[in-house]
């Protein structure tokens, strides 16, 4: 696609992501999302396309759990999404391929992430992509999902 980039999402945009996910209808995650942006522990970069963001990848660099955060080792990539009508058309996979190479950038050696077993085109995008160490099975309240591993050599 022509006049697409990947671009790091400033706190004055925020609201922009609203037209790929309904930030009212998630009102509280995204606030939270919002907070986490602000106090640094959360960087979100957007796939804008002609100035309308299509997609957007987030790494959380602080979080209480050690499946998913060692600091200076591991990052959590907290949230991979792309507006419903533009998926399947390798958005999704021109992200994470931008936020392995910006979390090595960054000199770290492990990326996690978190996926409901159900959410097949996730699942198969991730294993293509390196995420290939099962490090947890659980079950929330969302179904039965997996902790992912990929080593960034």
């Amino acid at each position: 696609m022509e006049n697409e980039n990947i671009i790091k999402l400033e706190i004055e945009n925020y609201n922009k992501c609203n037209n790929i996910w309904n930030m009212e209808k998630q009102k509280n995650l995204a606030e939270k999302f919002l907070k986490e942006l602000k106090c640094k522990n959360r960087e979100t970069f957007v796939y804008e396309y002609d100035n309308e963001y299509l997609g957007e990848v987030s790494i959380v660099f602080k979080k209480n759990d050690s499946d998913y955060c060692i600091p200076q080792k591991r990052l959590y990539l907290s949230r991979i999404i792309v507006k419903k009508e533009y998926r399947n058309k390798g958005i999704g996979k021109k992200l994470m391929n931008f936020i392995i190479e910006y979390a090595k950038s960054l000199k770290y050696k492990e990326l996690s992430l978190g996926v409901n077993l159900d959410n097949y085109n996730a699942l198969n995008l991730y294993v293509k992509l390196g995420f290939d160490k099962i490090i947890y099975i659980g079950q929330d309240e969302d179904g039965q999902y997996l902790k992912l591993l990929k080593k960034l050599d």
